[in-house]
């Protein structure tokens, strides 16, 4: 590899750890301070709700564009692009008085971030196609210590600066140090095809693969985003305070952060990725139990279980990368099973708020996460056999 190619890798590098770092600020980073945004604008529960959906509707509606705007654009103009959308979206929202615009300015940020999130294994594929494993862990890594520091930081600056305002219109400022590689990177644009498109977003929803992998994706991000949408309230409404339950929300994302880091390239080396995805998917039911049966004591331990749980989200990842051949079959099966997988996903927490709404507590919002555990282990079993897209592309089966 020669110099300039080092350090345009280099750069595409520095680029994925900010960018993943920035993903989940803008997507939960609501949830430490729901109450105080619901009583800001004196949200009703299903529009709390949908507030909570929002993420995995902007995920399943612009993820779907990511890879056509790739192709036209260039990826790494995309990339920018959907940074300075998340950037304008979290400032606005930050200043808004009015429901309807930070509803619509939330989706604005969402959608941003949705897109780069589409784009991330394709960028991993293209750059990195001999690393899948270990740049997947770093770059999730990072988004999980994003996840993190957004859950324990946001209720502190909201204090420290004057409100919840303050604590969500931070997340704009770490956001604009994220689109700093990517303005170098446009002038060595990639695109993810230049001849006609033969893998279609239609194609691969014919194929067995790619409904399982979007099904499964779907199932975990609708696990995820209750949790990281509802826990801190769950925690608070057992008796911890807002600070307390931000930080147990934390628990849960900084648990994920290591094993972010280390499992991703165990399962890529894996003979039997099988048993690793099993073995976090079980996390989850012991999790649920433990909160029915003693959400406030035994509170930390289950919030490490439930973030062990979560780590799902860095496996369909790295599967995404090896689920197929090529960069474009990559950014075909990363499109479909995202923007998919998002809307299975956008009904849990606007159905988890309006259920917790009805019932006054959380015991039967926690019974359907568990439930809907179960379809996770049929679904594991499937897509960890060693199979491709562009197999089943050319002899569907």
């Amino acid at each position: 590899m020669s110099t300039p190619a080092r350090r345009t890798s280099a750069l595409v590098l520095v680029g994925l750890v900010l960018l993943s770092f920035n993903l989940r600020p803008t997507a939960v980073s609501v949830g430490p301070v729901l109450a105080e945004v619901r009583d800001s604008f004196s949200m009703s529960g299903p529009a709390a709700g949908l507030l909570t959906s929002l993420p995995v509707i902007a995920f399943a509606v612009f993820g779907a564009l990511a890879p056509a705007a790739a192709r036209a654009l260039g990826v790494h103009r995309v990339t920018l692009l959907a940074i300075l959308s998340s950037i304008a979206g979290l400032t606005g929202r930050a200043l808004t008085h009015s429901q309807s615009v930070f509803l619509l300015l939330s989706l604005l940020a969402l959608g941003g971030m949705a897109m780069a999130n589409v784009l991330l294994p394709s960028l991993v594929k293209l750059h990195f196609p001999d690393h899948i494993g270990r740049v997947t862990a770093i770059y999730t890594t990072a988004l999980s210590i994003g996840l993190t520091a957004a859950l324990v930081l946001t209720v502190p600056i909201s204090h420290a600066f004057g409100g919840w305002r303050s604590g969500l219109g931070a997340w704009a400022a770490l956001a604009v140090l994220a689109a700093v590689p990517w303005v170098s990177l446009i002038a060595h644009d990639r695109h993810l095809e230049r001849a006609r498109r033969t893998i279609t977003f239609g194609a691969v929803a014919r194929t067995p693969l790619g409904l399982a992998m979007a099904l499964f994706f779907g199932l975990q991000s609708l696990q995820a985003y209750v949790i990281f949408g509802w826990f801190a309230q769950l925690w608070r409404d057992s008796g911890y305070s807002a600070g307390v339950a931000g930080l147990l929300a934390g628990v849960v994302a900084g648990t994920s952060i290591p094993l972010s880091l280390w499992l991703p390239n165990v399962l890529a080396r894996s003979a039997d990725p099988r048993r690793v995805l099993f073995a976090v998917i079980a996390a989850y039911p012991v999790g649920y139990v433990g909160l029915m049966a003693a959400p406030y004591s035994l509170a930390p331990l289950w919030a490490v279980l439930v973030g062990i749980g979560t780590v799902t989200f860095p496996l369909i990842l790295t599967l995404i990368g090896l689920r197929a051949r090529t960069p474009e079959g990559t950014a075909a099966l990363s499109a479909f099973t995202q923007s998919v997988g998002y809307l299975v996903a956008a009904i849990g927490p606007f159905l988890i708020g309006v259920v917790h709404d009805a019932t006054g507590g959380w015991n039967v919002p926690l019974l359907m996460l568990l439930v809907l555990v179960l379809p996770l282990f049929a679904l594991a079993a499937y897509v960890g056999r060693v199979r491709y897209v562009e197999d089943q592309l050319a002899s569907p089966r």
